[in-house]
């Protein structure tokens, strides 16, 4: 008898093409990501765990409730879906480069003003390892010069730990003593295993859940953007929309920063590759 109802299970939980294809449909409308069948399974072992904790017994009942007008589970499918790997100073060669060349310069400009934009931040570590590379080169004139870092996500739970800076002491075992001890608290007791960025890094930044083929509320413009490992899960359309607009609030000079899988930048021609997947704006596109 249990062998039967461990098989009935199984049948339930089957994904049909019918189902894969709607919660592709869904995915790609409602964020711009594209799955294929080769995320047959990614989708599946996700949607898996998701539907045990509702208690559904079939993705053709969770396809139905999806389907609702009053959804309020499209968040949860989204931040199930959506895929967020990261580190502190991943591609390190970006950071090298603004802390070694486009800092100083901002610097010896003395414009007093510098804005970044993490987009795509995931658990906040590169947003944490942007303002850690602020802190290096603007040490000396944090207090008289005006300095935010925008992150920002589609995943509400990514965003949770990224604003409560709190991560598992192995995340950081490869960043420099240094920056261990000057940015990191370790915890002690029940927190024990558990690192705390400290409140003078965290108040640099600014997290806020973001669909980046959604209206943006930014209106001024940003001196270096990150989309890195980002636009990979887009076509090729989208990705030039997204450039275009990353491109609308970049100054002339300023910088976008891709990822390593991501060569859509090459091809736009108001910019100019000038380091592995670093692209300056040489002017402002046409419209």
């Amino acid at each position: 008898m249990g062998r039967v109802l461990n098989l009935e299970r199984i049948e339930q939980h089957s994904l049909s093409d019918q189902e894969f294809a709607y919660l592709c449909q869904l995915v790609h409308d409602s964020t711009g990501i594209v799955l294929t069948e080769q995320k047959r399974q990614m989708v599946y072992r996700r949607l898996m765990r998701r539907t045990r904790e509702l208690k559904i017994t079939s993705f053709s009942e969770y396809c139905k409730l999806l389907k609702k007008a009053d959804n309020e589970e499209m968040v949860n499918f989204i931040n199930a879906i959506t895929t967020n790997l990261t580190s502190f100073f991943r591609e390190e060669h970006h950071f090298d480069f603004l802390r070694e060349s486009y800092f100083p310069k901002i610097l010896s400009d003395n414009s007093k003003r510098l804005r970044c934009w993490s987009a795509g931040c995931s658990t906040g570590e590169e947003a944490y390892s942007l303002a850690i590379t602020i802190n290096d080169v603007f040490s000396s004139v944090m207090s008289s010069w005006d300095i935010k870092v925008l992150a920002t996500d589609l995943d509400t739970q990514v965003l949770e730990t990224a604003c409560n800076g709190i991560y598992a002491e192995n995340r950081i075992e490869e960043i420099p003593e240094s920056i261990k001890l000057k940015w990191f608290k370790p915890g002690s007791g029940e927190n024990e295993g558990l690192v705390k960025v400290k409140k003078d890094l965290r108040r640099l930044i600014s997290f806020k859940q973001l669909n980046l083929l959604s209206l943006w509320p930014m209106r001024g413009q940003f001196d270096v953007i990150f989309c890195r490992n980002v636009m990979i899960y887009f076509d090729r359309d989208t990705q030039k929309k997204l450039i275009d607009r990353f491109c609308d609030l970049l100054p002339s000079g300023g910088f976008l920063m891709t990822g390593h899988s991501e060569s859509c930048a090459k091809a736009v021609p108001y910019l100019h590759q000038c380091g592995r997947t670093i692209f300056q704006k040489k002017h402002d596109r046409v419209l």
